[in-house]
């Protein structure tokens, strides 16, 4: 595949490789039926069961872990191929694993709690709280949240120097000082472009509006109320047990194990960590607005075009809406997850995958996927930017 059908934000951190060296024998070996299998007899079962196995080996992936539930239909949790390609382990359950960029969703969605107790308001310019920022007087907290803000991406920076020195540990500032370097891209609210430094802003609002730090207040407001007793806001490079391993593709192709690597390059745009069980009930939460009132949810589900997110990618305030799929996609570039509810269907689809290596590949096998869960909402196409 051309990386000119690849958004550059795909593109800075993750190119397409060959697959990794992993038989179609091996994934068979490590599959494993966990909690209440699917009937034997279930054609969608058995049709995930062929297609993800292959789509795997397809995006170099060595493990995934793939919950599907569906009222009225029997749950279908499935682990493929390992948790550790020098151990051999295989891949299980309640495995924990980085979730990328879901930690926007967040990060947000206290943002949002505090719009609602009064705290701020969504159309207070970020210069309010931030002293510094390009165009900050004019930049929103709503079109941070939208990714409509123009503020360079420190990411771009960040990610290409990431395999040289992957234990740094970053501070917010440090992170934003890259990102305010750069010019703006474009007036705000004018058009799309994904950029780290959007919510790594809002984190510091949430800390200014709660008078706490962004960690605490999310465990206060999202974690504990709602049961995620294994979601975890790391303050460095810790990674509980038991854990998957994540690859990373180094700019001279090689495949690295990459699961101690420090993710405080993403603080409130990406470093959190997350379970299968947590993310089926997080998906439904985020996606149905449950933590806010009706007016938040209106606003955080106003979805605007976002074409490099995906062809025909709509986004609200750190909230996707993929063809129907509600949620918001992760990635550290060397762990992938995709939670997403689908309230046409109430579906709860939660894939992890320990390996970054071939991300438009990983895209593919979530195309494969949906294309059997429901045909009528088949994940997007690759985006066309």
């Amino acid at each position: 595949m051309s990386t000119a059908s690849t958004p550059r934000r795909w593109r800075a951190l993750a190119p397409v490789i060959a697959p990794l060296a992993m038989p179609m024998a091996m994934l068979a070996a490590g599959l494993l039926a966990a909690c209440t299998p699917s009937a034997p007899a279930d054609p969608r079962a058995a049709a995930l069961d062929q297609a993800i196995p292959a789509a795997m080996q397809r995006a170099s992936v060595p493990g995934a872990i793939v919950g599907l539930w569906q009222d009225g239909r029997a749950p279908y949790v499935r682990t493929f191929g390992v948790r550790d390609t020098a151990t051999r382990e295989p891949m299980a359950t309640d495995l924990y694993m980085r979730i990328g960029s879901n930690t926007k969703a967040f990060t947000v969605t206290a943002l949002l709690i505090l719009a609602d107790q009064g705290k701020l308001r969504l159309d207070d310019p970020i210069g309010r709280y931030v002293k510094g920022v390009p165009n900050g007087n004019s930049i929103t907290l709503r079109q941070l949240a939208q990714m409509r803000s123009g503020l360079y991406d420190y990411g771009e920076v960040t990610s290409k120097d990431l395999a040289n020195q992957p234990y740094r540990q970053w501070t917010p500032a440090q992170l934003l000082a890259i990102a305010f370097r750069h010019p703006p891209l474009f007036p705000p609210g004018s058009a799309f472009d994904y950029s780290n430094t959007n919510t790594v802003l809002l984190g510091l609002v949430v800390e200014q509006a709660a008078g706490q730090p962004l960690g605490a207040f999310l465990s206060q407001t999202i974690l504990k109320p709602e049961g995620l007793g294994h979601t975890v806001f790391p303050s460095g490079a810790e990674l509980p047990a038991p854990h998957a391993h994540g690859y990373f593709k180094r700019p001279d192709g090689r495949i690295v194990d990459a699961t101690d690597w420090n993710p405080s390059w993403g603080w409130a745009a990406g470093n959190m960590i997350s379970t299968l069980d947590d993310l089926r009930i997080w998906s439904c939460v985020l996606a149905t607005g449950k933590l806010l009132s009706p007016d938040m949810k209106r606003a955080q589900q106003q979805f605007l075009p976002a074409p490099p997110e995906g062809d025909g990618a709509l986004y609200g305030l750190a909230l996707e809406n993929q063809h129907g799929w509600i949620g918001h996609h992760g990635n550290t570039m060397s762990y992938m997850v995709y939670p997403y509810y689908l309230p046409d269907e109430r579906i709860t689809l939660v894939v992890l995958l320990n390996s970054g290596a071939d991300i438009p590949g990983s895209w593919r096998l979530m195309q494969d996927v949906t294309a059997i869960v429901s045909p009528s909402h088949r994940w997007p196409g690759l985006p066309k930017e």
